[in-house]
């Protein structure tokens, strides 16, 4: 296996007759799905771990927002290099650096106060740093996570893919404030940062060992599934009439000059902010805010990554099905909206509920409602661009993380000046926003053409 670019590709070989395809892309997905896990497990350790640190160390809330937005300035202002690496270099080998580079890192934060870097910056200033440099190795991720689906998975199952690797987000934030909780109530916070690191380490070998950045590259990938594959999938082809090679730089002046790319861009900053805030503070704010034990904490907060194990992939299989029904413009364009709206509308009403557990419910439902929307921002990405849809994700998912990295610490202030109630309404109103600038986004355009 290695990550040249693969030869010209004129259609896949002709398959024996009866013959069943093998189902190598699905486990690709699997993999993809576990690499998602694993970033959502080392982006939300330190928001479970925050309580800790704040009672250890003294820290402000405000202080404790700015650590917790350091690892998604990082994210956000590297997407772009770490997209345009996997355009350039492929994606099997630019994920594995990422997460040998932040599973080192999230290892790297146990031992933050014992660091000599803390003599010259500061605690905080360290913790900032290493927080920030965590950012920058996950922020090749998810780009590089839809590029292989660009390749793996054809026309007609790209937003179930999508919502397959997404549904990670589930997994990953589910398994975190309950796993997470208990190694930190046992061993202590540290030692939940050497645990995640050292699984990511192991995963990067795994993934390398397994991975090909094209079906047509893997050896235990048949004729019958390839042709299943590329169906739908037409490679882009250069004036000479051959595939055009994978290395090519993407054509950034037609996606900036494009609308639906700016559509794309400014909607995603929207999905992005009310999603870092479960990412970030909902743990902190059943225990500040409601008076949740740290156990009850650690248990409701992963109710709302629950409701993302559902919820995803049935916006998946909504979005694919909306696209066979309406076409991609109006698809896509239809679940994007309605996930956007119903997530708007249950955040307000789980912001104004007393009772704890309904409030749970409700806000659960609307980071649900939020994911069931977000397949469709991915699969968007790679109906309008193949060969350089990690470029165009990348993009895509740094204003997203402008978002998270303005929400941490904007609810912060809110919630000290007017309260939570107000934060998460501003947050609401951001969420319906969304789905309006959906009215900009084609996603029957191709942009290689």
């Amino acid at each position: 296996m290695n990550d040249h670019p693969a030869p010209a590709f004129d259609g896949p070989p002709a398959a024996s007759p009866g013959a069943r395809p093998t189902r190598i892309r699905w486990h690709i997905v699997v993999l993809l799905t576990f690499v998602t896990a694993l970033t959502y497990v080392d982006r939300m350790n330190l928001s479970i771990a925050g309580k800790f640190i704040q009672d250890e160390f003294a820290f402000s809330t405000l202080t404790m927002g700015w650590i917790l937005s350091a690892f998604v300035l990082g994210y956000a202002l590297f997407q772009i290099p770490g997209g345009w690496l996997g355009d350039r270099f492929g994606p099997r080998a630019v994920l594995t650096a990422a997460i040998l580079w932040w599973s080192a890192l999230t290892l790297a934060t146990g031992l933050v106060p014992h660091l000599p870097l803390r003599h010259w910056i500061g605690l905080v200033g360290t913790f900032l740093l290493v927080r920030f440099l965590i950012g920058v190795g996950e922020a090749a991720a998810l780009p590089n996570s839809n590029k292989m689906v660009a390749f793996w998975v054809g026309d007609a199952r790209r937003g179930m893919a999508n919502s397959m690797f997404l549904m990670g987000i589930g997994i990953g934030g589910t398994l975190t404030p309950v796993l997470i909780t208990r190694i930190m109530q046992r061993w202590g916070w540290p030692m939940s940062f050497y645990i995640s690191g050292a699984i990511g380490i192991i995963f990067a070998i795994v993934w390398f060992t397994y991975a090909t950045n094209r079906p047509e590259q893997h050896p235990r990938v048949n004729a019958a599934e390839l042709q299943l594959i590329h169906a739908r999938l037409l490679p882009v082809r250069s004036s000479s009439g051959t595939a055009a090679p994978a290395s090519l730089n993407p054509p950034w002046q037609k996606l900036l000059s494009n609308g639906s790319t700016w559509g794309l861009m400014f909607s995603y900053f929207c999905e992005g902010y009310p999603n870092y805030i479960f990412y970030t503070w909902f743990f902190l704010y059943l225990v500040r805010a409601r008076g949740m034990t740290v156990k009850q904490g650690g248990i409701w907060g992963a109710a709302p990554f629950l409701t993302v194990m559902i919820m995803a992939p049935l916006g998946g299989w909504f979005s694919d099905r909306a696209v066979a029904r309406f076409g991609k413009r109006l698809g896509r364009r239809l679940t994007a909206m309605l996930g956007m709206t119903c997530s708007a509308v249950l955040l307000t009403l789980g912001a104004h509920t007393a009772a704890n557990i309904l409030a749970v419910a409700l806000l659960s439902g609307a980071m649900g409602c939020n994911l069931f929307a977000t397949s469709t921002w991915w699969a968007t990405c790679n109906d309008l661009t193949q060969n350089f849809s990690a470029s165009l994700s990348a993009m895509m998912n740094m204003w997203g993380n402008i978002g998270g990295f303005v929400a941490p610490i904007l609810t912060a202030a809110i919630a000290t000046r007017l309260g939570w109630t107000q934060a998460l309404d501003f947050a609401a109103l951001i969420t319906f926003i969304g789905g309006v600038l959906w009215i900009f986004v084609d996603a029957d355009q191709n942009l290689e053409a």
